[in-house]
Protein backbone atom coordinates (compact mmCIF):
# COMPACT_ATOMS: atom_id res chain seq x y z
CA UNK A 1 0.00 0.00 0.00
CA UNK A 2 2.54 2.20 0.73
CA UNK A 3 4.64 1.39 -2.39
CA UNK A 4 1.91 2.95 -4.81
CA UNK A 5 1.26 6.13 -2.38
CA UNK A 6 3.36 8.56 -3.67
CA UNK A 7 2.14 7.18 -7.26
CA UNK A 8 -1.48 7.88 -6.89
CA UNK A 9 -0.06 11.29 -5.13
CA UNK A 10 1.44 11.95 -8.25
CA UNK A 11 -1.13 11.68 -10.17
CA UNK A 12 -3.32 13.77 -7.85
CA UNK A 13 -0.70 16.55 -8.34
CA UNK A 14 -0.95 16.55 -12.11
CA UNK A 15 -5.35 16.48 -11.56
CA UNK A 16 -4.80 19.41 -8.89
CA UNK A 17 -2.43 21.42 -11.32
CA UNK A 18 -4.69 21.04 -14.08
CA UNK A 19 -7.82 21.95 -11.61
CA UNK A 20 -5.64 25.23 -11.07
CA UNK A 21 -5.29 25.69 -14.86
CA UNK A 22 -8.82 25.46 -15.77
CA UNK A 23 -10.62 27.33 -12.40
CA UNK A 24 -7.94 30.31 -12.58
CA UNK A 25 -6.87 30.34 -15.83
CA UNK A 26 -3.09 31.13 -15.44
CA UNK A 27 -0.81 28.76 -16.04
CA UNK A 28 1.64 30.46 -14.00
CA UNK A 29 -0.23 29.31 -10.83
CA UNK A 30 -1.39 26.06 -11.90
CA UNK A 31 2.71 25.49 -12.56
CA UNK A 32 3.43 26.71 -9.06
CA UNK A 33 0.93 24.15 -7.57
CA UNK A 34 2.01 21.24 -9.52
CA UNK A 35 5.94 22.10 -8.85
CA UNK A 36 4.82 22.23 -5.26
CA UNK A 37 3.34 19.46 -4.90
CA UNK A 38 5.97 17.10 -6.78
CA UNK A 39 8.01 18.76 -4.28
CA UNK A 40 5.87 17.29 -1.51
CA UNK A 41 5.57 13.70 -3.50
CA UNK A 42 9.61 13.87 -3.58
CA UNK A 43 9.44 13.72 0.24
CA UNK A 44 6.85 11.09 0.34
CA UNK A 45 8.85 9.08 -1.99
CA UNK A 46 12.30 10.09 0.43
CA UNK A 47 10.37 9.14 3.87
CA UNK A 48 9.10 6.02 2.63
CA UNK A 49 12.67 4.36 0.19
CA UNK A 50 15.26 6.11 2.28
CA UNK A 51 17.40 5.25 -0.35
CA UNK A 52 20.07 7.34 -2.11
CA UNK A 53 18.16 6.92 -5.48
CA UNK A 54 15.22 8.95 -3.62
CA UNK A 55 17.16 11.39 -2.27
CA UNK A 56 18.66 11.78 -5.53
CA UNK A 57 15.07 12.68 -7.08
CA UNK A 58 14.20 14.47 -4.62
CA UNK A 59 17.08 16.75 -5.42
CA UNK A 60 16.28 16.92 -8.95
CA UNK A 61 12.61 18.15 -8.28
CA UNK A 62 13.85 20.40 -5.99
CA UNK A 63 15.96 21.89 -7.89
CA UNK A 64 14.02 22.06 -11.00
CA UNK A 65 11.36 23.84 -9.02
CA UNK A 66 13.44 26.23 -8.08
CA UNK A 67 14.73 26.62 -11.96
CA UNK A 68 11.70 26.64 -13.60
CA UNK A 69 10.16 29.36 -10.83
CA UNK A 70 13.15 31.83 -11.47
CA UNK A 71 12.85 31.93 -15.05
CA UNK A 72 8.93 32.54 -14.92
CA UNK A 73 9.46 34.97 -12.36
CA UNK A 74 11.71 37.04 -14.51
CA UNK A 75 9.35 36.97 -16.80
CA UNK A 76 9.80 37.83 -20.82
CA UNK A 77 12.31 40.96 -21.66
CA UNK A 78 9.78 44.44 -21.59
CA UNK A 79 9.71 46.06 -25.44
CA UNK A 80 12.10 48.32 -26.81
CA UNK A 81 11.61 52.18 -26.47
CA UNK A 82 9.97 52.86 -29.98
CA UNK A 83 10.30 57.24 -29.77
CA UNK A 84 12.07 59.61 -27.26
CA UNK A 85 10.23 60.59 -24.01
CA UNK A 86 7.94 63.51 -24.56
CA UNK A 87 9.58 66.05 -22.28
CA UNK A 88 13.38 65.86 -23.91
CA UNK A 89 16.14 68.14 -23.34
CA UNK A 90 15.19 70.98 -25.75
CA UNK A 91 11.37 71.24 -24.53
CA UNK A 92 11.10 74.29 -22.15
CA UNK A 93 8.29 73.82 -21.16
CA UNK A 94 10.26 71.13 -18.15
CA UNK A 95 12.49 73.61 -16.54
CA UNK A 96 8.97 75.42 -15.67
CA UNK A 97 7.06 72.35 -14.55
CA UNK A 98 10.32 71.79 -12.67
CA UNK A 99 9.84 74.65 -10.67
CA UNK A 100 5.68 74.69 -10.71
CA UNK A 101 5.13 77.35 -13.33
CA UNK A 102 3.06 77.49 -15.86
CA UNK A 103 4.62 79.29 -18.98
CA UNK A 104 2.91 80.25 -22.44
CA UNK A 105 2.19 77.05 -24.94
CA UNK A 106 4.02 78.18 -28.15
CA UNK A 107 1.83 76.13 -30.01
CA UNK A 108 -1.33 78.27 -29.69
CA UNK A 109 -0.25 81.39 -29.20
CA UNK A 110 -0.35 83.48 -32.68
Amino acid sequence: MTGALPDLTTGLAFLAGFAALVTTGSWRAALRILLDLLVAVGLLRLSLAGGWSALAVAAVVVALRHLLWAALAAGPPGPAPTSPPRCGGDDQRLALAARGEHGEDRRTSA
